[in-house]
């Protein structure tokens, strides 16, 4: 039985300021937000994370990474040195480790004109000092860290561009010291972890096909081409978007351009236990990275003023008229 996970918070960036939304039970329709950070004069922000009691934020800008209190407070703050005044192209990340001791950040210091490669730093949650640094081959423009839900291992996915992707996993020893492993893999892309944890899902870095596989080893469970879901792999392609709507079915997004040239996006649902197709799943979306899934059966959109929706196929008496339900009689009979 898969344990009941705390609530999520999210971080959306408006106006210059940080907002932060608590994810939980009841939470549906527009999120308010639960707190809201002033990042410090003249910083602008590139990734954010917030604590779960929602009294610290964590940012990166380009050249840096600082922690706050709610109150505004400089907690702790490190520079990437030298300070690179190249403004595109490099996008650092951050990432919050299950337990809220250590900070996760990704330094993409080779396009930042820093040095050859890129950095993976493990910074103390409290004081901010470097507890282990990752030298990495990598020459990315950013990345997407993916923290398990249970054994609070951090995922880490490089974007190099046209060259690929690359994907690791840090994981604390029996010692204490973080620990790295790099898959081998150039040509995939981390779109999700399953609410256990037990597998994830990646994309072909061409779009190509979807794969689900065995965490933490990466063995593949089963692939399925886009021409699984009915489409020509010549005038279609998986975009890298989706994931774990529940434990058992996962959200795979197919995009493409009709005959006029216009742009297509289909989501479609997938058993991940079986690798069969379970229907399509109608969303009312404005491009294919808009929806979100939360692995509980509900997922997020976005709203008016940049605040994210959360429906649900369940009715919630909270909830908005929804935009459309999923189209999937096994999807309703999982959620």
């Amino acid at each position: 039985m898969i344990p009941e996970p705390p609530p999520k918070v999210i971080t959306r960036l408006r106006d210059g300021r940080i907002h932060a939304y608590v994810v939980g039970a009841g939470a549906y329709g527009r999120l308010e937000p639960a707190a809201v950070f002033q990042p410090r004069d003249g910083e602008e922000v590139v990734a954010s994370v917030v604590r779960q009691d929602l009294e610290r934020v964590v940012y990166t800008t380009l050249n840096g990474v600082v922690c706050l209190t709610r109150a505004g407070n400089l907690v702790w703050a490190s520079d990437f040195e030298p300070r690179s005044d190249v403004r595109h192209g490099h996008r650092p990340g951050c990432a919050l480790s299950l337990d809220g001791r250590t900070v996760w950040v990704y330094r993409p210091d080779a396009m930042a004109g820093r040095g050859d490669g890129d950095q993976w730093v493990v910074h103390d949650a409290d004081s901010g000092v470097v507890v282990a640094r990752r030298e990495l081959e990598t020459v990315g423009h950013g990345a997407f860290h993916h923290v398990h839900p249970v054994d609070g291992s951090i995922y880490l996915d490089i974007g190099e561009g046209q060259d690929g992707s690359v994907i690791l996993l840090g994981t604390v020893g029996a010692d204490g010291e973080p620990e790295f492993v790099t898959y081998p893999w150039q040509d995939r892309c981390l779109i999700d972890l399953a609410p256990s944890g037990h597998q994830f899902m990646t994309v072909d870095h061409g779009q190509a096909d979807v794969a689900f596989h065995r965490h933490p080893n990466g063995d593949v469970l089963f692939i399925l081409p886009v021409e699984a879901f009915g489409y020509d792999p010549e005038e279609s392609f998986v975009e890298w978007s989706g994931g774990y709507l529940t434990e058992h079915t996962a959200i795979v997004t197919v995009g493409g351009e009709n005959e006029d040239e216009v742009e297509w996006f289909r989501h479609h649902l997938v058993d991940v236990r079986t690798g069969t197709l379970s229907g399509e799943f109608t969303v009312e979306a404005s491009n294919p990275y808009e929806l979100v899934p939360l692995g509980d059966g509900s997922w997020l959109t976005g709203g008016p003023g940049g605040d994210p929706v959360r429906w649900s196929s369940s009715p919630q008496p909270s909830a908005p008229p929804h935009p459309a339900a999923p189209t999937s009689p096994y999807e309703r009979q999982q959620l």
